[in-house]
């Protein structure tokens, strides 16, 4: 018999992960806004050096966005939590017995001749009719 499995409060996984994404999209929007101040102070301070002297200033980056600021352990801890639920799923799987599976895999080869035969056959009637009409 499988091993039985706990199961945990439905809500405790998600209430951490939401709590641990709020802080990083806190934390994002005030790197994007400090940049944008930056940026924009940057920009009023580059006017006034573009009439002084005609030296072009480097341009600011843009602010990051909230999508490229996101940690890349959740695309690890994603992919190894959706292995975990396959590996429990294919555990209730009923497999067929070797004796069902060699039977089906003779069915499948025996329908598959039966039909690519008759398919031949229209096929050759069809052509030798084509060519009779064009003669």
């Amino acid at each position: 018999m499988g091993r039985l499995q706990r199961k945990k409060a439905p809500g405790s996984k998600k209430k951490k992960k939401q709590k641990v994404t709020a802080k990083a999209f806190a934390k994002i929007r005030a790197e994007s806004r400090a940049s944008t101040q930056k940026a924009a102070l940057a920009e009023t301070s580059e006017k006034g050096a573009k009439k002084k002297s005609e030296i072009p200033q480097k341009k600011t980056q843009a602010a990051p966005s909230v999508a490229a600021g996101m940690p890349k352990t959740n695309f690890l801890n994603a992919a190894i939590q959706f292995l975990r639920e396959v590996k429990v799923e294919l555990k209730k799987v009923t497999w067929p017995s070797r004796k069902q599976t060699i039977g089906s895999t003779v069915v499948v080869i025996a329908l598959v001749m039966l039909i690519s035969l008759f398919l031949g056959v229209v096929d050759i009637g069809l052509s030798n009719l084509i060519r009779i009409v064009l003669q």
